[in-house]
This record gives structure tokens, sequence and C-alpha cells, in this order.
């Protein structure tokens, strides 16, 4: 208990209070005292508040960052999706022409590629090109069973490895794919 007595400012002697001052000095211990506490109350609440915030920032940021990363995946998937299917289309293109391209090889072979069908053939086969579709398979080359198919074999004392000593059709490949393997006839070395 807190001592209530008061200096008398008049003699400077301790004094008990009177009833007014005793009353006024509990009211302002009251007073402070409610103060005190509605402001805990009020920083309490507002730091609940505060907590509440921020939980739904942070909750609201994760959401934010797993939508980014779903698109840039999303991003990432389509243009994928898009190069694989430009790249179907070619191949489809190409095995579609195959045998045009046959037909255009068998006529140079045997000298009837003339005139306005030889620059027409030629611009078919310039445009396949730039599509990255090549003809391949060579006399000559070693025989690779991932790129050729054997139609014929024989052996020769003349190569060391199977060789490709005839090609029957030649093959179409794109950068990512055969279209078809070339037809060729092969050589091993005698045994």
């Amino acid at each position: 208990m807190t001592d209530k007595r008061r200096v008398d400012p008049e003699t400077g002697e301790l004094r008990e209070p009177t009833p007014e001052e005793a009353v006024l000095a509990e009211a302002e211990q009251v007073t402070s005292e409610a103060e005190e506490s509605v402001v805990l109350e009020g920083l309490v609440a507002a730091e609940k508040l505060a907590a509440e915030r921020l939980e739904d920032l942070q909750r609201a940021q994760a959401a934010h960052y797993n939508l980014e990363q779903q698109y840039n995946a999303y991003v990432k998937r389509s243009k994928a999706e898009a190069l694989a299917a430009h790249d179907r289309g070619i191949a489809t293109v190409g095995e579609a022409l195959i045998p045009v391209l046959d037909d255009i090889e068998l006529s140079r072979q045997h000298g009837d590629l003339t005139g306005p069908f030889a620059s027409i053939a030629e611009k078919l086969e310039s445009t396949l090109q730039r599509l990255g579709i090549e003809r391949y398979g060579e006399v000559g080359e070693a025989f690779d069973p991932a790129v050729h198919e054997a139609l014929m074999h024989g052996h020769s004392a003349d190569v060391t490895e199977p060789t490709v000593q005839q090609v029957l059709q030649p093959g179409y490949r794109t950068p990512g794919r055969i279209l078809r393997a070339a037809r060729v006839a092969v050589v091993d070395p005698e045994a």
C-alpha cells in the first residue's frame, strides 16, 4: 500500500490528505490504470491484426509464386509442343513426298528429267532441303543398320568393313528422324 500522506505547502509538514484530495488521487490512479489497460488491449488487438495481415500477405505471395511457376512451365511446354508439332508436320510432308522424289530420281537417272519439269523438280528438292529434309545414301559409305536397309548382300575382297555397294533407293531424314532408311545392296569382307 502506498503512503497517501502529502506535504502541506504552508507548513512543510506531512499531513493526511483531505477527503477531496484522496478521492482525486484515487480517481487519477484508476484513470491511469484504465488508460494503461485500454492501451494494452489496443496494442494486443493491433498486434493480432498485424499478424493476421502478415499471414494473408505470405499466403498471397506463395500463391503468386506458384502461379508464376505454373505459367513458366506452361510457356516452356507450349514452346516444346509447338516445335514438336512443326517437326511432325515437316516429317509428314516429307513422308508424303518420298514417292514423288523417287520418281524424280528415277527420271534423272534415265535422262528423262528435262525442260520445265527439271526446274520444278529442283525447286521441290531445294524447298525440302530448306525445311531440313535431306537425301542420303552413297555408294562406298560404311553400312549402318540404323540408317540403311540391306536388300541384297554379297562378299568382296575389296572391302574391309560392311560397305554400301549399290543404292537401290536413297534414304530421307530430318535432323531428328529417319523418314525412310536408304535401301541398299551391301558387301561384306570375305572371311
